[in-house]
């Protein structure tokens, strides 16, 4: 079964191929221009540059290849560290002897009219000097480009871990409060508990299969929230008066959200809000309206008499808290009230 996460990873692979084939095809270029620009400058009919021949130019450019490559990719990265450091240094002198004692070989047997003029050293030898500076600064700056990448992928895996955390919270949670309901109509000997299963059932297969990928359409989470505010109705009944109001409209078909974020506002109304208060009420609104999402949840509670609020209480909250920060920061409002017994959350969310 291919999900969300699989198929990021295939973009990811494809991403990664498609940049190293363009950072290839970059080094091709740029060594070609170096290679056969000679051609394109010199003069015919032997296309000399002035008194040097474009072929030297092109054979002393394969030693440049030969530093650049060299240093940039063996004898940087091995050696220069805290330990080798000294070496790195002799190498790289020895690197740079090799290419001069090269180019001084093809001028004496391959081009001995170049080699007399000793006025034009000063453009064959000093060159490999600057093409080592240049592979240096190179690998400084692919250095720095990978260490800011690998950092960026650490970030990226200890957010996917913490994000897996806080979600397998979430479900243990849930079915704690969900089958304390269920425990409280088997006690009752209720009709209603073969319907309440059924829900049950359907919640968590949104909860073991759905609600795995990195996100889901807004859709099947108002779903969710109908099945479970649909499974407390069956257990209160008249007991408890639940305005749930959804503003329908196109929007909320198109935007994704990330799975289980709105269902521990609901939760924690439902833990607090019946059960210690004459006429509980629980008031649930949600609008998508210029991508930005609006849910409100609000309940009555007694401090006093409330047992629910003991250590564990709010496990729900502050995971979906964490979340919310990890995900949406900056593009989140969480409001939370607490005034005179009434107990509201509104949640601000930017679906782009």
């Amino acid at each position: 079964m291919i999900n969300e996460e699989m198929v990021s990873n295939l973009a990811q692979r494809k991403s990664i191929f498609s940049l190293k084939t363009i950072f290839i095809g970059i080094h091709i270029v740029i060594w070609g221009i170096v290679l056969f620009l000679p051609y394109y400058i010199s003069s015919p009919p032997d296309f000399n540059i002035g008194p040097v021949p474009g072929l030297f130019f092109t054979l002393t450019g394969v030693v440049h290849v030969f530093i650049f490559y060299t240093n940039a990719y063996y004898l940087y990265p091995k050696f220069l560290n805290l330990k080798w450091w000294w070496f790195y240094f002799i190498t790289v002198i020895a690197l740079l002897v090799l290419s001069f004692q090269m180019k001084h070989a093809m001028l004496i047997n391959w081009f001995p009219t170049v080699a007399k003029n000793v006025s034009l050293y000063k453009f064959i030898y000093p060159p490999s000097i600057g093409i080592f500076i240049a592979s240096f600064i190179y690998r400084k700056v692919v250095n720095k480009i990978n260490q800011e990448k690998s950092l960026k992928e650490q970030r990226a895996e200890k957010l996917a871990s913490e994000l897996k955390f806080l979600r397998s919270q979430i479900n243990p949670h849930f079915l704690f409060n969900v089958l304390t309901n269920l425990v409280s109509l088997a006690r009752k000997k209720s009709d209603k508990l073969e319907a309440s299963l059924l829900m049950l059932s359907d919640l968590m297969r949104y909860m073991l299969y759905d609600s795995q990928n990195r996100k889901v359409f807004l859709q099947q989470e108002i779903e969710y929230l109908n099945s479970y505010i649909a499974l407390q109705k069956l257990r209160f009944g008249d007991a408890v008066n639940i305005k749930y109001t959804i503003h329908r409209n196109e929007e909320i078909k198109k935007h994704q959200i990330e799975p289980m974020l709105l269902i521990p506002f609901v939760e924690n109304a439902f833990k607090h809000g019946v059960g210690w208060i004459d006429a509980p009420q629980i008031n649930i609104m949600l609008i998508v309206k210029d991508d930005v999402l609006t849910f409100e949840v609000s309940n009555q509670y007694d401090a006093e008499l409330d047992i629910n609020k003991d250590k564990d209480s709010g496990i729900g909250l502050t995971n979906v808290k964490t979340r919310l920060e990890l995900l949406y920061s900056k593009h989140y409002n969480l409001e939370i009230k607490d005034k005179d017994n009434l107990f509201r959350i509104i949640l601000i969310l930017d679906l782009v």
